[in-house]
C-alpha cells in the first residue's frame, strides 16, 4: 500500500528530500505532502543577495520546485504546520487542515538570531533571511531616499550572512557598516591573517568594518536611527540589518515532546531519526551528534539519508564537509578541512602577499605529508583542487602548492584518486563524474550536473568538472555563460553580422534567460565596440557596471574620480589652469598619474556633470579611465627636446591616442611611444607599444596585463608611420573580435592557438583575408567617435541619472570624510571612529 510522508518546510533541504525520494521511489511506495510556510516554492537562499540585481523572485526558484505533473506530490504553499499529534500520527496546519502521516520529516530550517539589543524592534530594523526580508529592506531604503536619510546602514554580524547582507545594501546604494563581535570577519571560516586581509579588501569597497565590538543600544533619532556601539562609537543610520547567526526552528518538536538539545536543535541519530521513530529532522533544525549544521551541503546529505531510509535502506549521516567558497563583493574567500589547525601537531604554511592582496594557508600533519585544511583569501582559484586532497597525501611540498606561479603546484584532477570528493555539496566523487562522462555521454558541464548533481549547489567545483572533461578527452564548450552557448568572439560576429543593437534582442534570438553579470557587461562592450551609440542610451545603460554607469571611477570612500584626456601628456598652460581651477572650486584631490594625466579625486555623483561642463568648456573630453577601453598613450619628449630622440614620439602618441580614444575592448588598453631605444616611456610594458628607430618604428604587443608582469613581444620592426598605424588598427580590432571577456592582450596572446606567430600572420600578412575588414571597422570607430561626457551634458534624460542616494544633492554624506594631508584633502581611512562619530 502507498504510504504518506509529510514534509514540514519547503526550503532547499526539504525540496531536495522530495526530489531524492521521487527519483528513487520507482515502485510508488510513498505519497508526499509538503507544507510550506512561505507563499512561494523553494528558492535558492544561497543566491539570495542576487535578488537585489533585478528583484525577480522567479529567477531564484529551484528547478522542479512546483512538482508540476507529479501526482505523487501535493504542495501546500502558505499553510505552515502548527501542531503535531504523534499519537494520532497527524499534523494540523494554520488553515485547519489535518493531515495524517506514516512518516514525518521536519525541515523547518532556522531563524535569524537577533541579539537582545535595546531598540532592536524599532522601525527600520530588519533581519536577512528571506525574499520578504529583502523586500522590507528595500522599502526602508526607499523611505530613506524620500526623507532625511543619507544612505547609511549597519549590519550586525560579520560572518557569511552578514557580509552577504552588506553586499545587498551596497548594491542598493547604501553605505554599510559591519559590526562583528569577534576580532575578525568570518571568524568561523578564516584565521587572524586571512581576516586581516579580508577586512582590508572589504573596506576598499565602501564598507566600514567595526571588529571586536557589538551594538549596545539603538534609538530613534529625528526620523533616523542612532546606534551606539560597545566601543563608544555612534552611528547615524537609516536602517539596521541583524545577521548575527541562526537558531534552529525546533518549536514544533518541543511542543510535541521530541528531544531537543540544550542550546536548541531537534536531536537526531545517524539515520536522521528523532526520538520518535516515525519522525525525522533534516537541515538546520536538526542536531546531529551534538552539532547543528548551518550550510546547505550537510542538509542535502541528510535529505539523501532520509530518502534512503524511507525506502528501506541503511544510509547514515556521519557528518559533513563544512568547506566553503564564496565571492563576497568580488572578494574570494574559501576555507576547507581543519582551517584553524585544531588537530594535534598540525603545522601551518602561510603565504601572505599584501601587495597582491592574497592570503593562502595550508594546514598539514606534523610530518608535512598529509593535507588537513586551508584558508584562501583574495584568490580562491586553487580551492577546487586542494579541498578534495584533505586527509590525503600531498602531491608536492606545501610551499610549492602555495606558490603563486604554481597555480596549485600541479594539483589537478590527475593527482586525485577516484574516491576523492569533487562536489562536497552533493557528495559526488571523481569516479562518479568520470563514470558520467565515459559511460553516460555527459560531454559538457550541464550534462554532468544533470547526471550527478555535481556543481548544482554552490558551483565552486565547476572548474574541476571542466578539468575532468578535458582529462577524459572531451572538447569543452567555450560558452560565455549559462545564457549563451557562444563564446564572446562568436557573439561579436553575430552582433556584427545581424546588426542587433540591444541585449534583449540578442538573448532572445541567440541565448536564453535574462542574462547575468557575466554576459551583460560583455555584450555591452561588444555593442560599444561596434559603435552602438552612447553607452548610457536606452537599454545599454542597464548593462554597464558602476564605473561605466557614471562615466567615472568609483573610489574606496564612495566618491568618484574625474580624468580628462591629455593626449600624449601634452597640455597647454591655459588647460593646466582650467584643471587647477576646477580642482580648487570643487575641493578635489589632484594627482599626476603614470599615464601622464591629471586625476581629480573626491567628486560626488551629483557633482560630476558640473565638473564635466567646466572641463568640456575648457577643451577637455573624457579620458575613459572608467572603461574597458583605451586609457592613455604615454610618451617621452622625443626628438622635439631630447638629445637622444630619433623620432617625434609626442606627435605620434597624440595621433594614436586621438585615433583610438573611446575604443571599447574586452579589457583596458594602455600604450606608449618612446622616441629612442632608451625607452623612457616604457613602451614594452604596454598592450601595444612603439619604439622609434633610426629608420622608422618598432611595434611591440601583449605587454603588461595578466597575473604576472609581461614584456611585450616585437610584432613588426622599422616600419613607416602609415604601415605602423595600419598594423595597430588590425591588431586592436583582431583582439577585440577574438579575445575572451576581461582578457588582457598578454593573456590573449598566450592563449590563442599559434600565439604571436598566428597574430602576425593575420594582422601583417593577412592570412585570413580579413585585414581590409579590420581596417574598415577601425575607420568606422574613428569617424564615429563622440565624447561621452559631452553626450550626457547634451541630454536631460542622461543627466537625470547623476543623482544617487548616497551622494544626493544637499547636505554632504556623513559617511564620506576627508582630512588634510600634504596640502590636499584625502579620504579618511575606513573603519576608524573619526569617520562616523557624531
Amino acid at each position: 500500500m502507498t504510504r504518506t510522508v509529510v514534509v514540514v518546510g519547503h526550503g532547499m533541504v526539504g525540496h531536495r528530500l522530495v526530489q531524492a525520494l521521487r527519483d528513487r521511489d520507482a515502485e510508488g511506495a510513498w505519497r508526499v505532502v509538503v507544507f510550506a510556510e512561505e507563499g512561494r516554492p523553494a528558492y535558492d537562499r544561497v543566491a539570495l543577495t542576487s535578488y537585489v540585481d533585478d528583484w525577480d523572485a522567479a529567477r531564484l526558484e529551484l528547478d522542479g520546485a512546483r512538482y508540476a505533473g507529479d501526482d505523487a506530490v501535493a504542495l501546500h504553499l502558505g499553510d505552515p504546520v502548527t501542531a503535531i499529534d504523534r499519537a494520532a500520527r497527524a499534523v494540523t496546519t494554520a488553515s485547519g487542515r489535518v493531515q495524517p502521516y506514516d512518516a514525518l520529516v521536519l525541515a523547518t530550517g532556522s531563524a535569524p538570531f537577533v541579539p537582545p539589543v535595546p531598540g532592536r524592534d524599532l522601525p527600520g530594523c530588519h533581519v536577512y533571511r528571506t525574499i520578504e526580508d529583502l523586500d522590507a529592506i528595500r522599502a526602508s531604503v526607499e523611505r530613506a531616499r524620500t526623507g532625511v536619510g543619507r544612505g547609511s546602514a549597519m549590519v550586525v554580524g560579520g560572518g557569511l550572512l552578514g557580509l552577504e547582507a552588506a553586499k545587498a545594501l551596497r548594491d542598493l546604494g547604501v553605505s554599510p557598516h559591519v559590526v562583528e563581535l569577534a576580532p575578525r570577519l568570518m571568524p568561523l571560516q578564516v584565521d587572524d591573517g586571512g581576516g586581516a586581509l579580508l577586512k582590508r579588501l572589504i573596506e576598499r569597497l565602501d564598507v566600514t568594518v567595526h571588529p571586536g565590538t557589538s551594538a549596545a543600544a539603538i534609538e530613534a533619532d529625528r526620523g533616523r536611527l542612532l546606534a551606539r556601539l560597545a566601543n563608544g562609537t555612534e552611528l547615524d543610520l537609516d536602517l539596521i540589518v541583524f545577521s548575527a547567526g541562526i537558531r534552529p526552528r525546533d518549536q514544533l518538536a518541543r511542543d510535541c515532546g521530541l528531544g531537543v538539545g540544550g542550546r536548541g536543535g531537534i536531536v537526531v541519530d545517524a539515520a536522521c531519526r528523532t526520538t520518535d521513530p516515525a519522525v525525522y529532522a533534516i537541515g538546520e533544525c536538526a542536531l546531529a551528534d551534538g552539532r547543528v549544521y548551518g550550510l546547505v551541503a550537510p542538509g542535502y546529505a541528510m535529505a539523501e539519508v532520509v530518502a534512503d531510509r524511507l525506502l528501506g535502506g541503511a544510509a547514515e549521516f556521519t557528518g559533513a564537509d563544512m568547506s566553503t567558497k564564496l565571492k563576497l563583493m568580488g572578494v574570494d574567500v574559501a576555507s576547507f578541512g581543519d582551517a584553524h589547525a585544531a588537530t594535534e601537531g598540525a603545522l601551518e604554511v602561510v603565504v601572505n602577499d599584501a601587495v597582491a592582496g592574497t592570503y593562502r594557508k595550508l594546514v598539514v600533519s606534523d610530518d608535512a605529508k598529509t593535507l588537513l585544511g586551508g584558508v584562501l583569501v583574495g584568490d580562491a582559484t586553487d580551492y577546487a583542487s586542494l579541498r578534495p586532497l584533505v586527509g590525503r597525501p600531498l602531491p608536492a611540498e606545501p610551499g610549492a602548492l602555495l606558490a603563486p606561479a604554481g597555480g596549485g603546484g600541479g594539483v589537478g584532477v590527475g593527482a586525485l584518486p577516484d574516491e576523492a570528493q569533487i562536489c562536497s555539496c552533493n557528495a559526488v566523487t571523481k569516479g562518479d563524474i568520470r563514470g558520467a562522462i565515459l559511460e553516460q555521454a555527459a560531454d559538457d558541464v550541464p550534462k554532468i550536473k544533470a547526471c550527478t548533481r555535481a556543481g548544482t549547489a554552490c558551483g565552486s567545483c565547476v572548474p574541476m568538472l571542466k578539468q575532468l572533461l578535458a582529462s577524459c578527452g572531451v572538447e569543452q564548450s567555450k560558452a560565455l555563460c549559462e545564457h549563451f552557448t557562444h563564446s564572446r568572439a562568436e557573439l561579436f560576429e553575430i552582433v556584427r553580422a545581424t546588426g542587433i543593437t540591444t541585449f534583449s534582442e540578442l538573448v532572445a534570438r541567440h541565448g536564453s534567460g535574462r542574462g547575468c553579470d557575466i554576459c551583460k557587461p560583455a555584450v555591452a562592450s561588444i555593442l560599444a565596440s561596434l559603435g552602438n551609440g552612447h553607452i548610457l542610451a536606452g537599454e545599454q545603460a542597464g548593462l554597464q557596471d558602476t564605473n561605466d554607469r557614471f562615466l567615472a571611477n568609483l573610489q574606496r570612500n564612495g566618491t568618484y574620480s574625474v580624468v580628462p584626456r591629455i593626449p600624449g601628456g601634452e597640455i597647454t598652460p591655459a588647460k593646466l589652469m582650467a584643471i587647477a581651477q576646477v580642482a580648487a572650486d570643487f575641493g578635489l584631490y589632484t594627482k599626476i598619474t603614470g599615464g601622464q594625466r591629471i586625476d581629480l579625486f573626491g567628486a560626488t555623483v551629483d557633482q560630476l556633470p558640473a565638473i564635466w561642463r567646466r572641463l568640456v568648456d575648457a577643451g577637455f573630453e573624457s579620458g575613459h579611465a572608467y572603461g574597458k577601453a583605451l586609457r592613455t598613450v604615454k610618451s617621452c619628449v622625443g626628438s622635439t627636446w631630447c638629445r637622444y630622440g630619433v623620432q617625434d614620439s609626442v606627435g605620434l602618441a597624440i595621433e594614436l591616442e586621438l585615433r583610438y580614444r573611446g575604443l571599447r575592448s574586452p579589457h583596458k588598453l594602455k600604450s606608449a611611444v618612446s622616441g629612442c631605444a632608451r625607452e623612457c616611456a616604457e613602451a614594452r610594458g604596454k598592450d601595444f607599444g612603439v619604439i622609434a628607430t633610426e629608420t622608422g618604428w618598432n611595434l611591440y604587443v601583449g605587454g603588461n596585463g595578466g597575473t604576472l608582469p609581461r614584456h611585450a613581444d616585437l610584432l613588426v620592426s622599422d616600419v613607416d608611420k602609415e604601415t605602423l598605424v595600419r598594423v595597430i588598427d588590425r591588431f586592436l580590432m583582431f583582439y577585440i573580435r577574438s579575445a575572451d571577456r576581461l582578457q588582457r592582450t598578454s593573456v590573449w596572446l598566450d592563449s590563442i592557438e599559434g600565439g604571436l606567430d598566428h597574430v602576425r600572420d593575420v594582422v601583417v600578412h593577412d592570412s585570413l583575408g580579413i585585414a581590409e575588414e579590420l581596417e574598415a571597422q577601425m575607420a568606422e570607430h574613428v569617424t564615429g567617435y563622440a565624447d561621452e561626457w559631452a553626450g550626457v551634458l547634451a541630454d536631460p534624460e542622461k543627466l537625470a541619472r547623476f543623482t544617487s542616494f548616497v551622494n544626493a544633492p544637499g547636505a554632504p554624506d556623513p559617511t564620506i570624510s576627508f582630512r588634510a594631508e600634504r596640502g590636499q584633502s584625502v579620504p579618511v581611512p575606513l573603519g576608524i571612529p573619526e569617520v562616523v562619530s557624531r
